[in-house]
């Protein structure tokens, strides 16, 4: 399994600051169910099916298991490369970089790629594409988003690469439709050019 070269440790020290406790978590569990409803919402609307969902880094859980609530009959899969978590909480033990499995409808991968060189992260776009064949929500914070990200509630110890940078990488497998959301090459299905980002 891929070993990471950050030296950051994913511990209960760690999700105890950025997860579980409410003075200086990243994100409350409120926020994680509004971002899976957005994200089931959307692609409900767009009538793509979700019979299996990948999280990658899916920490304690919170958006994979809202998905499940919202996709009820999918198959979800948690990945974890956190010993700490896999322990804990069962998950599956893998990386972004190299973890193998069938192609999913929909994939998860949020404030991730940030704790990875740009080798590593480049590596794990290309994973991203065979993982998916469907819908691809990614999120991480990159230069431009520097000046809004709170330092007091986000874990900065992270590689912070321009936009343009993943933008060029996503470019040959995904295109984005705004939000986060972005659709696997070729996208065949029909979308105005205004909901498109």
């Amino acid at each position: 399994m891929f070993m990471s070269t950050s030296a950051k440790v994913f511990d209960a020290a760690y999700y105890h600051r950025y997860y579980t406790n409410p003075k200086t978590r990243a994100a409350s569990r409120t926020e994680q169910r509004r971002l899976a409803d957005f994200i089931s919402s959307y692609l409900k609307y767009l009538q793509l099916p979700v019979g299996e969902i990948l999280d990658l880094g899916c920490g304690l859980g919170i958006l994979l298991h809202r998905l499940q609530q919202r996709f009820p009959r999918a198959r979800c899969v948690g990945v974890e490369l956190s010993p700490y978590l896999v322990e804990h909480y069962g998950w599956q033990a893998g990386s972004v970089v190299d973890y193998e499995d069938e192609s999913f409808d929909l994939v998860t991968c949020t404030d991730v790629l940030g704790y990875l060189s740009s080798e590593e992260a480049s590596l794990a776009i290309k994973n991203l594409a065979k993982l998916c064949h469907g819908a691809l929500y990614l999120s991480v914070i990159t230069t431009e988003d520097l000046d809004i990200c709170d330092p007091e509630h986000s874990d900065m110890d992270q590689q912070v690469r321009p936009y343009a940078w993943y933008q060029k990488q996503l470019a040959p497998y995904f295109e984005s439709i705004g939000g986060g959301l972005l659709l696997r090459r070729p996208v065949k299905t029909p979308i105005w050019r205004m909901e498109r980002a």
